[in-house]
């Protein structure tokens, strides 16, 4: 059976109901450890103080990463850079940065430049947070962007903002949570914000989720491949405390991103720059999953994929003049045929 989550619109409503309830804070028990995050006003956005920068660092150099993207036709060049970096960096990454307001979309040699920028402000940052010997130069953050499209980043803003910023401005606190889900934030009408626990491994384990979205939904994602053009603005970031290799994360994010955010749609629109990220550092102190045929890796793609699903529905319930919530759920039987002779 697979369920589709899609919203009713209602673009010449007079008013949509308010979403705000939608928002939850989490409880710090069920946030990862290891991670510290922030958001803050880097001048994206034009308006004063709106937060329009998000920053999530991984205290733990040998983080497992994956990532599923866009299968747009066109690229923005968030979604090259991360996929370069991922290859790079053999799965392996400890910083994420976000900007909203600008998706560093449709521009062309500037644009990878800029991205390229970011990942470079973003690495320098994860070294104050904690510094690590030498990575031979291989880049360790990845980089996601939202907002308007055929518009350059204030690039010098963006870097200047994650320079000046002290590393006791980051934390793993529900209030540095939100501040990073706010940097997210577009035309989104409540911050996209969930944390849980569960037991792995014989060790309690904590998984946090961020994502925004609210128009320009119809997600279609794949993991990175050289072997076909990468398509997917929503944007997610998943962390976790969990320790699992990078090639399981990867598989249990396909799995799961096949089973919530390819099963979502706002308005039919695939994004520039759909893209969903996971880290998983090990900080619960459980032993690493290296097997796929392993009870823990079982479990750890179950709850996965019943985290990326109730992240998902955040997505549809925010669809730009949505007032309904529809759930479809189609069962396929199998049909026996009897030729007439």
């Amino acid at each position: 059976m697979q369920r589709f989550f899609s919203t009713t619109c209602a673009r010449f409503a007079k008013q949509t109901p308010s979403k705000v309830h939608y928002a939850v804070t989490p409880l710090p028990e069920t946030l990862p450890r290891g991670f510290v995050v922030t958001g803050l006003h880097a001048g994206v956005k034009r308006q004063p103080g709106v937060l329009d920068l998000a920053l999530i660092v991984s205290k733990q150099p040998q983080t497992a990463a994956a990532a599923c993207f866009t299968r747009n036709a066109f690229l923005a060049a968030p979604v090259l850079v991360c996929k370069d970096v991922l290859e790079r960096g053999s799965g392996r990454a400890r910083a994420v940065i976000v900007n909203s307001g600008c998706a560093n979309a449709v521009t062309g040699k500037q644009g990878l430049d800029d991205a390229w920028k970011m990942v470079a402000a973003a690495d320098t940052l994860a070294d104050r947070v904690q510094p690590i010997s030498s990575t031979g130069n291989i880049p360790s953050s990845l980089v996601m962007s939202t907002g308007v499209i055929g518009q350059n980043l204030p690039i010098a803003k963006i870097t200047s903002a994650t320079t000046n910023i002290k590393v006791d401005e980051l934390g793993g606190t529900p209030a540095h949570w939100e501040l990073a889900a706010a940097g997210f934030m577009t035309t989104d009408t409540f911050l996209k914000l969930r944390a849980r626990k569960f037991r792995l491994g014989g060790k309690d384990v904590r998984i946090a989720g961020i994502d925004k979205g609210a128009g320009m939904i119809h997600p279609n994602m794949g993991p990175p491949s050289p072997n076909r053009p990468l398509h997917a603005t929503l944007l997610a970031v998943v962390a976790t405390d969990a320790a699992i290799s990078p090639p399981l994360l990867q598989q249990a994010l396909t799995y799961a991103v096949d089973r919530s955010f390819n099963s979502i749609d706002v308005d039919g629109d695939t994004s520039t720059n759909d893209t969903i990220l996971a880290l998983a550092n090990g900080a619960s102190g459980m032993e690493e999953i290296t097997s796929a045929n392993s009870t823990e890796f079982a479990t750890f793609q179950q709850e996965l994929t019943n985290f990326a699903a109730e992240l998902a529905q955040l997505v549809v319930r925010d669809g730009e003049g949505a007032t309904k919530f529809v759930t479809v759920e189609v069962q396929v039987r199998a049909l026996v045929f009897n030729p007439i002779v």
